[in-house]
């Protein structure tokens, strides 16, 4: 390619990006509004819920409602109020609370944004730059140009972005910062190692087991697994390609199916339907995430995959597989002649242990107890599992035990410093998501696809197609919650009047359904992307060809998807 082509092809993400912003801003003065007026009902639970915080005044008797008349419809103008909440009485002593809101759309325009945020992802390969544009592009269309004020701060400044916030950035990049300042995990890991390992069997099935230990899946797993269990597995003749396997599919897909982590808290800020209960609140809206993870086909298979082969009795692995396991098993020859191999640096390999300062085991089970039996306690006493708890108990107790066994407050405070800096990155990711999706809901895109396709499409194909979207796009990006901020808005929605079209009776199975899809696609999606941070460091911590890893494990996580389909697909029929 010459040099004039190069620099014009490398300009096209910024021409898209200008044409874009016209459009937008046309769009926003000229398309026209449609305004559509719902009316929920509300369970007693969550409308005491709201007395409590805003007093009885929250609620207005239904004989003085302005909307009251207009629910149900489309007008063409803006209504007297955005919304209302009714107290009903239906009785003598029964009275029904109603969520009457007036949103709006401005026809097929209100999926521009999102649009933008897919193609973006497509050209520049990078989600903040993606996302960012999308977000210019929604202000825009919403006639907002003071892009700060207007949006970015009032998106910033939700629940949902406070808990990014304090979760992901502060205690997980805390709890992180600790482990690898005091080598907690580091002498966990090296101790399963050192006692479990026998032969090929047990090296593979010690690795597997670590990437389980590591439920926060991301960095912390595919690092501290791979560069610890290489030089077991490089002695035992584990080819490259199993190990990086092992240790990219035990990464967000145990992150997913343990989420004791900010994956729930993330996602429940972008899966609000009106008038739905069980999206209802924030506590609902996790405790959704939680009782859909049986649903959670492909994760399911992810991991029982990676267990068959680390005991050699996955069958369907591919001619490539089969021959990486034979070469090393009977050659000692780890990576394919010819290839490639990632090599870690010095960074990658080990933690900033004081001098004098012993690691041990101890000091990465206990925290790792007490989120979990934290969690789980709550989940079961409170009907919802309380993270944050577990993870600010679980800092402090780790804080703790470190100073106590003699490490400095300022070694401490630096750790937790380092951790803090290795999550910054994903953590703008979160917060551009959640304005985004937060965008998505404003310009009425959800609202736009259920007037348009809410009686046409049949609900049964809708968890397929959610499937193939979410992979195309996070195997495009790299990033599975950038995919969620894109999809999330638009598919609840979607899924939860096809439920209502349909008359099915389970209609809330039907929605978890629709939500295991994206979870689930934009995992597989990431898992098997060439430019996601999981697959390209599974690949460096083992010491892998990125490619041969990439062409290696897509067709045990193809057989995976395609199973999970089938089984999504099967589930729809008895909804």
């Amino acid at each position: 390619m010459s040099s004039s082509a190069n620099r014009l092809y490398k300009s096209i993400p910024l021409w898209f990006f200008l044409l874009a912003l016209v459009l937008s801003w046309w769009a926003g003065q000229s398309s026209s509004v449609v305004w559509s007026v719902q009316s929920y009902s509300m369970d007693v639970r969550t409308a005491e819920a709201r007395i409590e915080t805003l007093g009885a005044s929250a609620f207005i008797p239904v004989e003085a409602s302005q909307l009251r008349d207009l629910a149900d419809t489309e007008i063409s103008q803006e209504p007297p109020l955005l919304e209302e909440w009714v107290i009903e009485n239906e009785g003598s002593e029964q009275v029904a609370y109603r969520h009457i809101e007036a949103q709006f759309h401005r026809g097929a325009w209100s999926l521009f944004p999102a649009f933008v945020t897919i193609v973006l992802c497509f050209l520049t390969r990078e989600p903040i730059t993606a996302l960012l544009g999308g977000i210019v592009s929604g202000a825009l269309l919403l006639g907002t140009y003071d892009l700060l004020s207007g949006i970015m701060i009032p998106g910033l400044t939700n629940s949902s972005a406070a808990l990014v916030v304090l979760l992901y950035l502060g205690l997980l990049g805390g709890m992180l910062g600790i482990w690898s300042r005091n080598g907690a995990a580091r002498a966990f890991a090296e101790s399963i190692t050192r006692h479990f390992v026998r032969g090929p069997k047990t090296a593979k099935l010690a690795a597997w087991a670590l990437g389980v230990f590591f439920f926060q899946g991301g960095t912390i797993s595919t690092l501290l697994v791979g560069t610890t269990i290489k030089p077991v597995a490089d002695k035992e003749k584990i080819s490259h390609e199993e190990l990086s396997y092992i240790v990219d599919s035990t990464a967000s897909p145990i992150a997913v199916l343990l989420p004791f982590n900010a994956w729930p808290f993330y996602v429940q800020g972008l899966i609000f339907v009106g008038g739905v209960s069980v999206l209802a609140t924030e506590a609902a809206r996790v405790t959704f995430f939680f009782t859909s993870i049986p649903l959670f086909f492909y994760a399911i298979l992810a991991i029982t995959f990676t267990f068959l082969l680390s005991i050699d009795r996955l069958p369907f692995i591919g001619a490539s597989f089969k021959e990486a396991i034979r070469r090393s098993r009977e050659t000692g020859k780890l990576d394919r002649p010819g290839s490639t191999p990632l090599q870690a640096s010095k960074t990658f390999k080990g933690s900033d242990i004081p001098e004098g300062y012993q690691p041990a085991a101890f000091e990465f089970i206990v925290p790792l107890v007490l989120i979990i039996g934290i969690a789980v306690g709550t989940y079961l006493l409170l009907d919802s599992p309380n993270v944050l708890w577990a993870f600010a108990v679980a800092v402090f107790v780790a804080a703790m035990i470190s100073r106590l066994r003699g490490m400095s407050l300022k070694e401490l405070i630096e750790g937790v410093t380092t951790g803090l800096q290795g999550v910054v990155y994903g953590a703008v990711i979160l917060l551009l998501a959640v304005v985004i999706g937060g965008l998505s809901r404003e310009t009425g895109g959800g609202l736009f696809l259920v007037d348009s396709m809410g009686g046409a499409l049949p609900y049964q194909v809708l968890p397929l197609l959610l499937f193939v979207l979410t992979v195309v796009i996070a195997f495009s990006t790299g990033t599975s919650w950038g995919t969620f901020a894109v999809t999330f808005p638009l598919a609840m929605p979607l899924a939860w009047s096809l439920a209502q079209n349909g008359g099915l009776e389970h209609p809330v199975l039907f929605i978890q359904i629709c939500f295991a899809a994206v979870i689930n696609g934009s995992v597989f999606g990431d898992q098997c992307s060439p430019i996601s941070d999981t697959t390209v460091l599974s690949s460096l911590a083992t010491g892998c060809d990125l490619m041969d890893h990439v062409k290696t494990q897509i067709i045990p996580s193809s057989v995976a998807a395609g199973l999970a389909i089938i089984g999504w697909t099967t589930l729809t029929l008895f909804v």
